[in-house]
């Protein structure tokens, strides 16, 4: 596949997020014909889901310009990165995508957690319907005033545009980058039983669920996605969308 490369760029954190702009600048600038749709607001955790906003049956789109990308088109939409994908296999946005690239999200996705990760669930979306797809997460630590290194992880996503263009029609890759400039090559990892940080309940004293996030004591498992990032290394693993089970004897 040559330089003239269809992209849709989006994301699960919204299109006002800078990791979102990032990437697409990215993409661009790697000779690609880059498209942005992304949700007009967060939508952290969403899955695969479908859900949008819709007024009368239509779902609202707005054409919004986007920092430093005078050149790429720009689309805020009310849905679920899930929705924008799928629609955009549909033609919603010109012509269906060769590629999307779902980031650069805040925060790692990985182990068997990307099962609920919007960045994740775009990219997995985009394979079903024909896209090769690539998420694309900066490990962002927990808590305020982190130095965001979004360049970082596109420069270590760039290197493996090409690859990912080569594969055939419904790969999907999923890479983390630490959050630090100057990183290595991304290691192919396999994909971990669960992550440094997890959700826990915390209270539900008043008839509420109170959740809170808790790293994870004691060892990773070894070669895995969340233990290689832990030590620093940006990985990246191959991902297989929604498919039957040929070995399960019923």
């Amino acid at each position: 596949m040559g330089r003239g490369v269809r992209v849709l760029i989006t994301n699960d954190d919204g299109i006002d997020s800078p990791g979102l702009h990032a990437l697409a600048r990215g993409a661009r600038d790697h000779g690609w014909d880059v498209v942005v749709a992304a949700p007009e607001r967060e939508a952290s955790g969403t899955s695969a889901g479908l859900t949008a906003a819709e007024d009368d049956r239509r779902v609202r789109v707005t054409r919004q310009e986007l920092p430093g990308l005078p050149d790429v088109p720009g689309f805020a939409v009310a849905a679920h990165p899930g929705l924008i994908a799928l629609v955009a296999a549909q033609g919603a946005f010109g012509d269906p995508p060769d590629v999307v690239l779902s980031g650069v999200n805040r925060g790692a996705n990985v182990g068997r957690a990307v099962l609920h990760s919007g960045t994740v669930g775009a990219a997995l979306t985009a394979s079903i319907n024909g896209a090769r797809a690539m998420a694309v997460s900066l490990d962002v630590p927990l808590g305020e005033g982190a130095e965001h290194h979004w360049d970082a992880a596109v420069a270590v996503a760039a290197r493996l545009f090409d690859r990912l263009a080569a594969l055939p029609p419904g790969a999907v890759l999923n890479l983390n980058v630490p959050n630090r400039p100057g990183v290595d090559e991304p290691k192919r990892a396999s994909l971990a039983e669960f992550g440094a940080v997890q959700s826990r309940v915390k209270d539900t004293d008043d008839g509420s669920i109170d959740l809170t996030s808790v790293l994870v004591e004691g060892d990773l498992p070894p070669g895995s996605d969340a233990a290689l990032l832990a030590q620093g290394h940006p990985t990246v693993t191959p991902l297989r969308s929604v498919s039957e089970d040929t070995g399960l004897d019923l």
